[in-house]
């Protein structure tokens, strides 16, 4: 588990040993199908229809907050552009975009819809939202370790260049080919499966695993560790007031060239628990 690749980011490594018993796992990821007979059945809200309180979104800040005067988009962008922190905010701001009124059924916004789309995974899901779903299949989510092992042999592109997953194809992320004939998530299914036959291991949208992150922890890991469910506890010094969970896989964004190498299976990512976006999903795990 992990690596010691020279391509990797530093929470992947070391390289370490894991012994993982026998368990079931969802050939794809969840599907908007799947997730709409989980709706219709039991009447949940996703947590991104719901609308949050001040309560709720105040555990996720730094102690003493409090919450500024409404004010327009604008003036708000234009503070943004003369901040000193210059670069790295501008660039994240190109990237992640807040869209109002966005959740599984509509993925970018109101006017959008799900034509089409029943059998791509299912979007917008904050974490426990999956474990909602997995609670009414009589499932649960898999453990890193887990998911990584069943990610086995699950590669970006075969040794004659065939793409076999949904990444970003072009320069991130102002342009993209879209030459798998996707924008976003593509139908599950749609690129041949890995070596133990499942498929979207690697691309189409991160997913949850049920373990903490802790930037630190395969540091911590000595020798043989048994059947791993990660840290106690979470921890990232860049979101010291998160509660964040390890998602897997890389995404429809994931370019191999310019911006990031998410696109192996050892890759790994911190996901706040308390939202979803247009990119992470999650597949199920029951006991062997």
């Amino acid at each position: 588990m992990g690596t010691d690749s020279d391509l990797s980011y530093d929470h992947e490594r070391p390289a370490h040993k894991v012994l993982v018993d026998g368990f079931y796992i969802s050939e794809t990821e969840v599907t908007n199908t799947q997730f709409k007979k989980f709706i219709d059945t039991t009447g949940y809200k996703t947590v991104a229809e719901r609308k949050p309180t001040w309560d709720e979104l105040k555990q996720y800040l730094p102690p003493g907050t409090t919450p500024i005067p409404r004010q327009p988009v604008s003036a708000r962008l234009a503070r943004l552009r003369s901040s000193r922190s210059s670069r790295f905010t501008r660039r994240l701001f190109a990237v992640v975009v807040f869209l109002a009124g966005a959740d599984w059924q509509h993925p970018e916004g109101p006017q959008s819809n799900l034509e089409g789309r029943w059998d791509h995974p299912v979007i917008h899901i904050a974490y426990e939202d999956a474990l909602a779903y997995c609670k009414w299949e009589g499932s649960r989510l898999p453990t890193e370790a887990e998911w990584e092992l069943a990610s086995n042999g699950a590669e970006r592109t075969t040794s004659e260049g065939q793409v076999r997953s949904d990444t970003f194809q072009g320069a991130f992320p102002t342009y993209d080919r879209h030459e798998d004939g996707f924008a976003s998530t593509s139908t599950v299914k749609t690129y041949p499966p890995n070596e133990l036959g499942l498929y979207d291991m690697i691309g189409n949208v991160w997913e949850w695993t049920s373990d903490f992150y802790d930037i630190n922890y395969y540091k911590t890991l000595k020798g043989m560790t048994d059947n791993p469910k990660g840290p106690a506890k979470s921890f990232d010094p860049n979101e010291p007031y998160a509660t964040l969970r390890v998602t897997k896989g890389g995404s429809f964004l994931v370019l191999a060239s310019d911006y990031c190498t998410n696109y192996r299976t050892s890759a790994r990512q911190a996901s706040p628990v308390d939202s979803g976006s247009s990119n992470i999903g999650f597949r199920t795990v029951r006991d062997y």
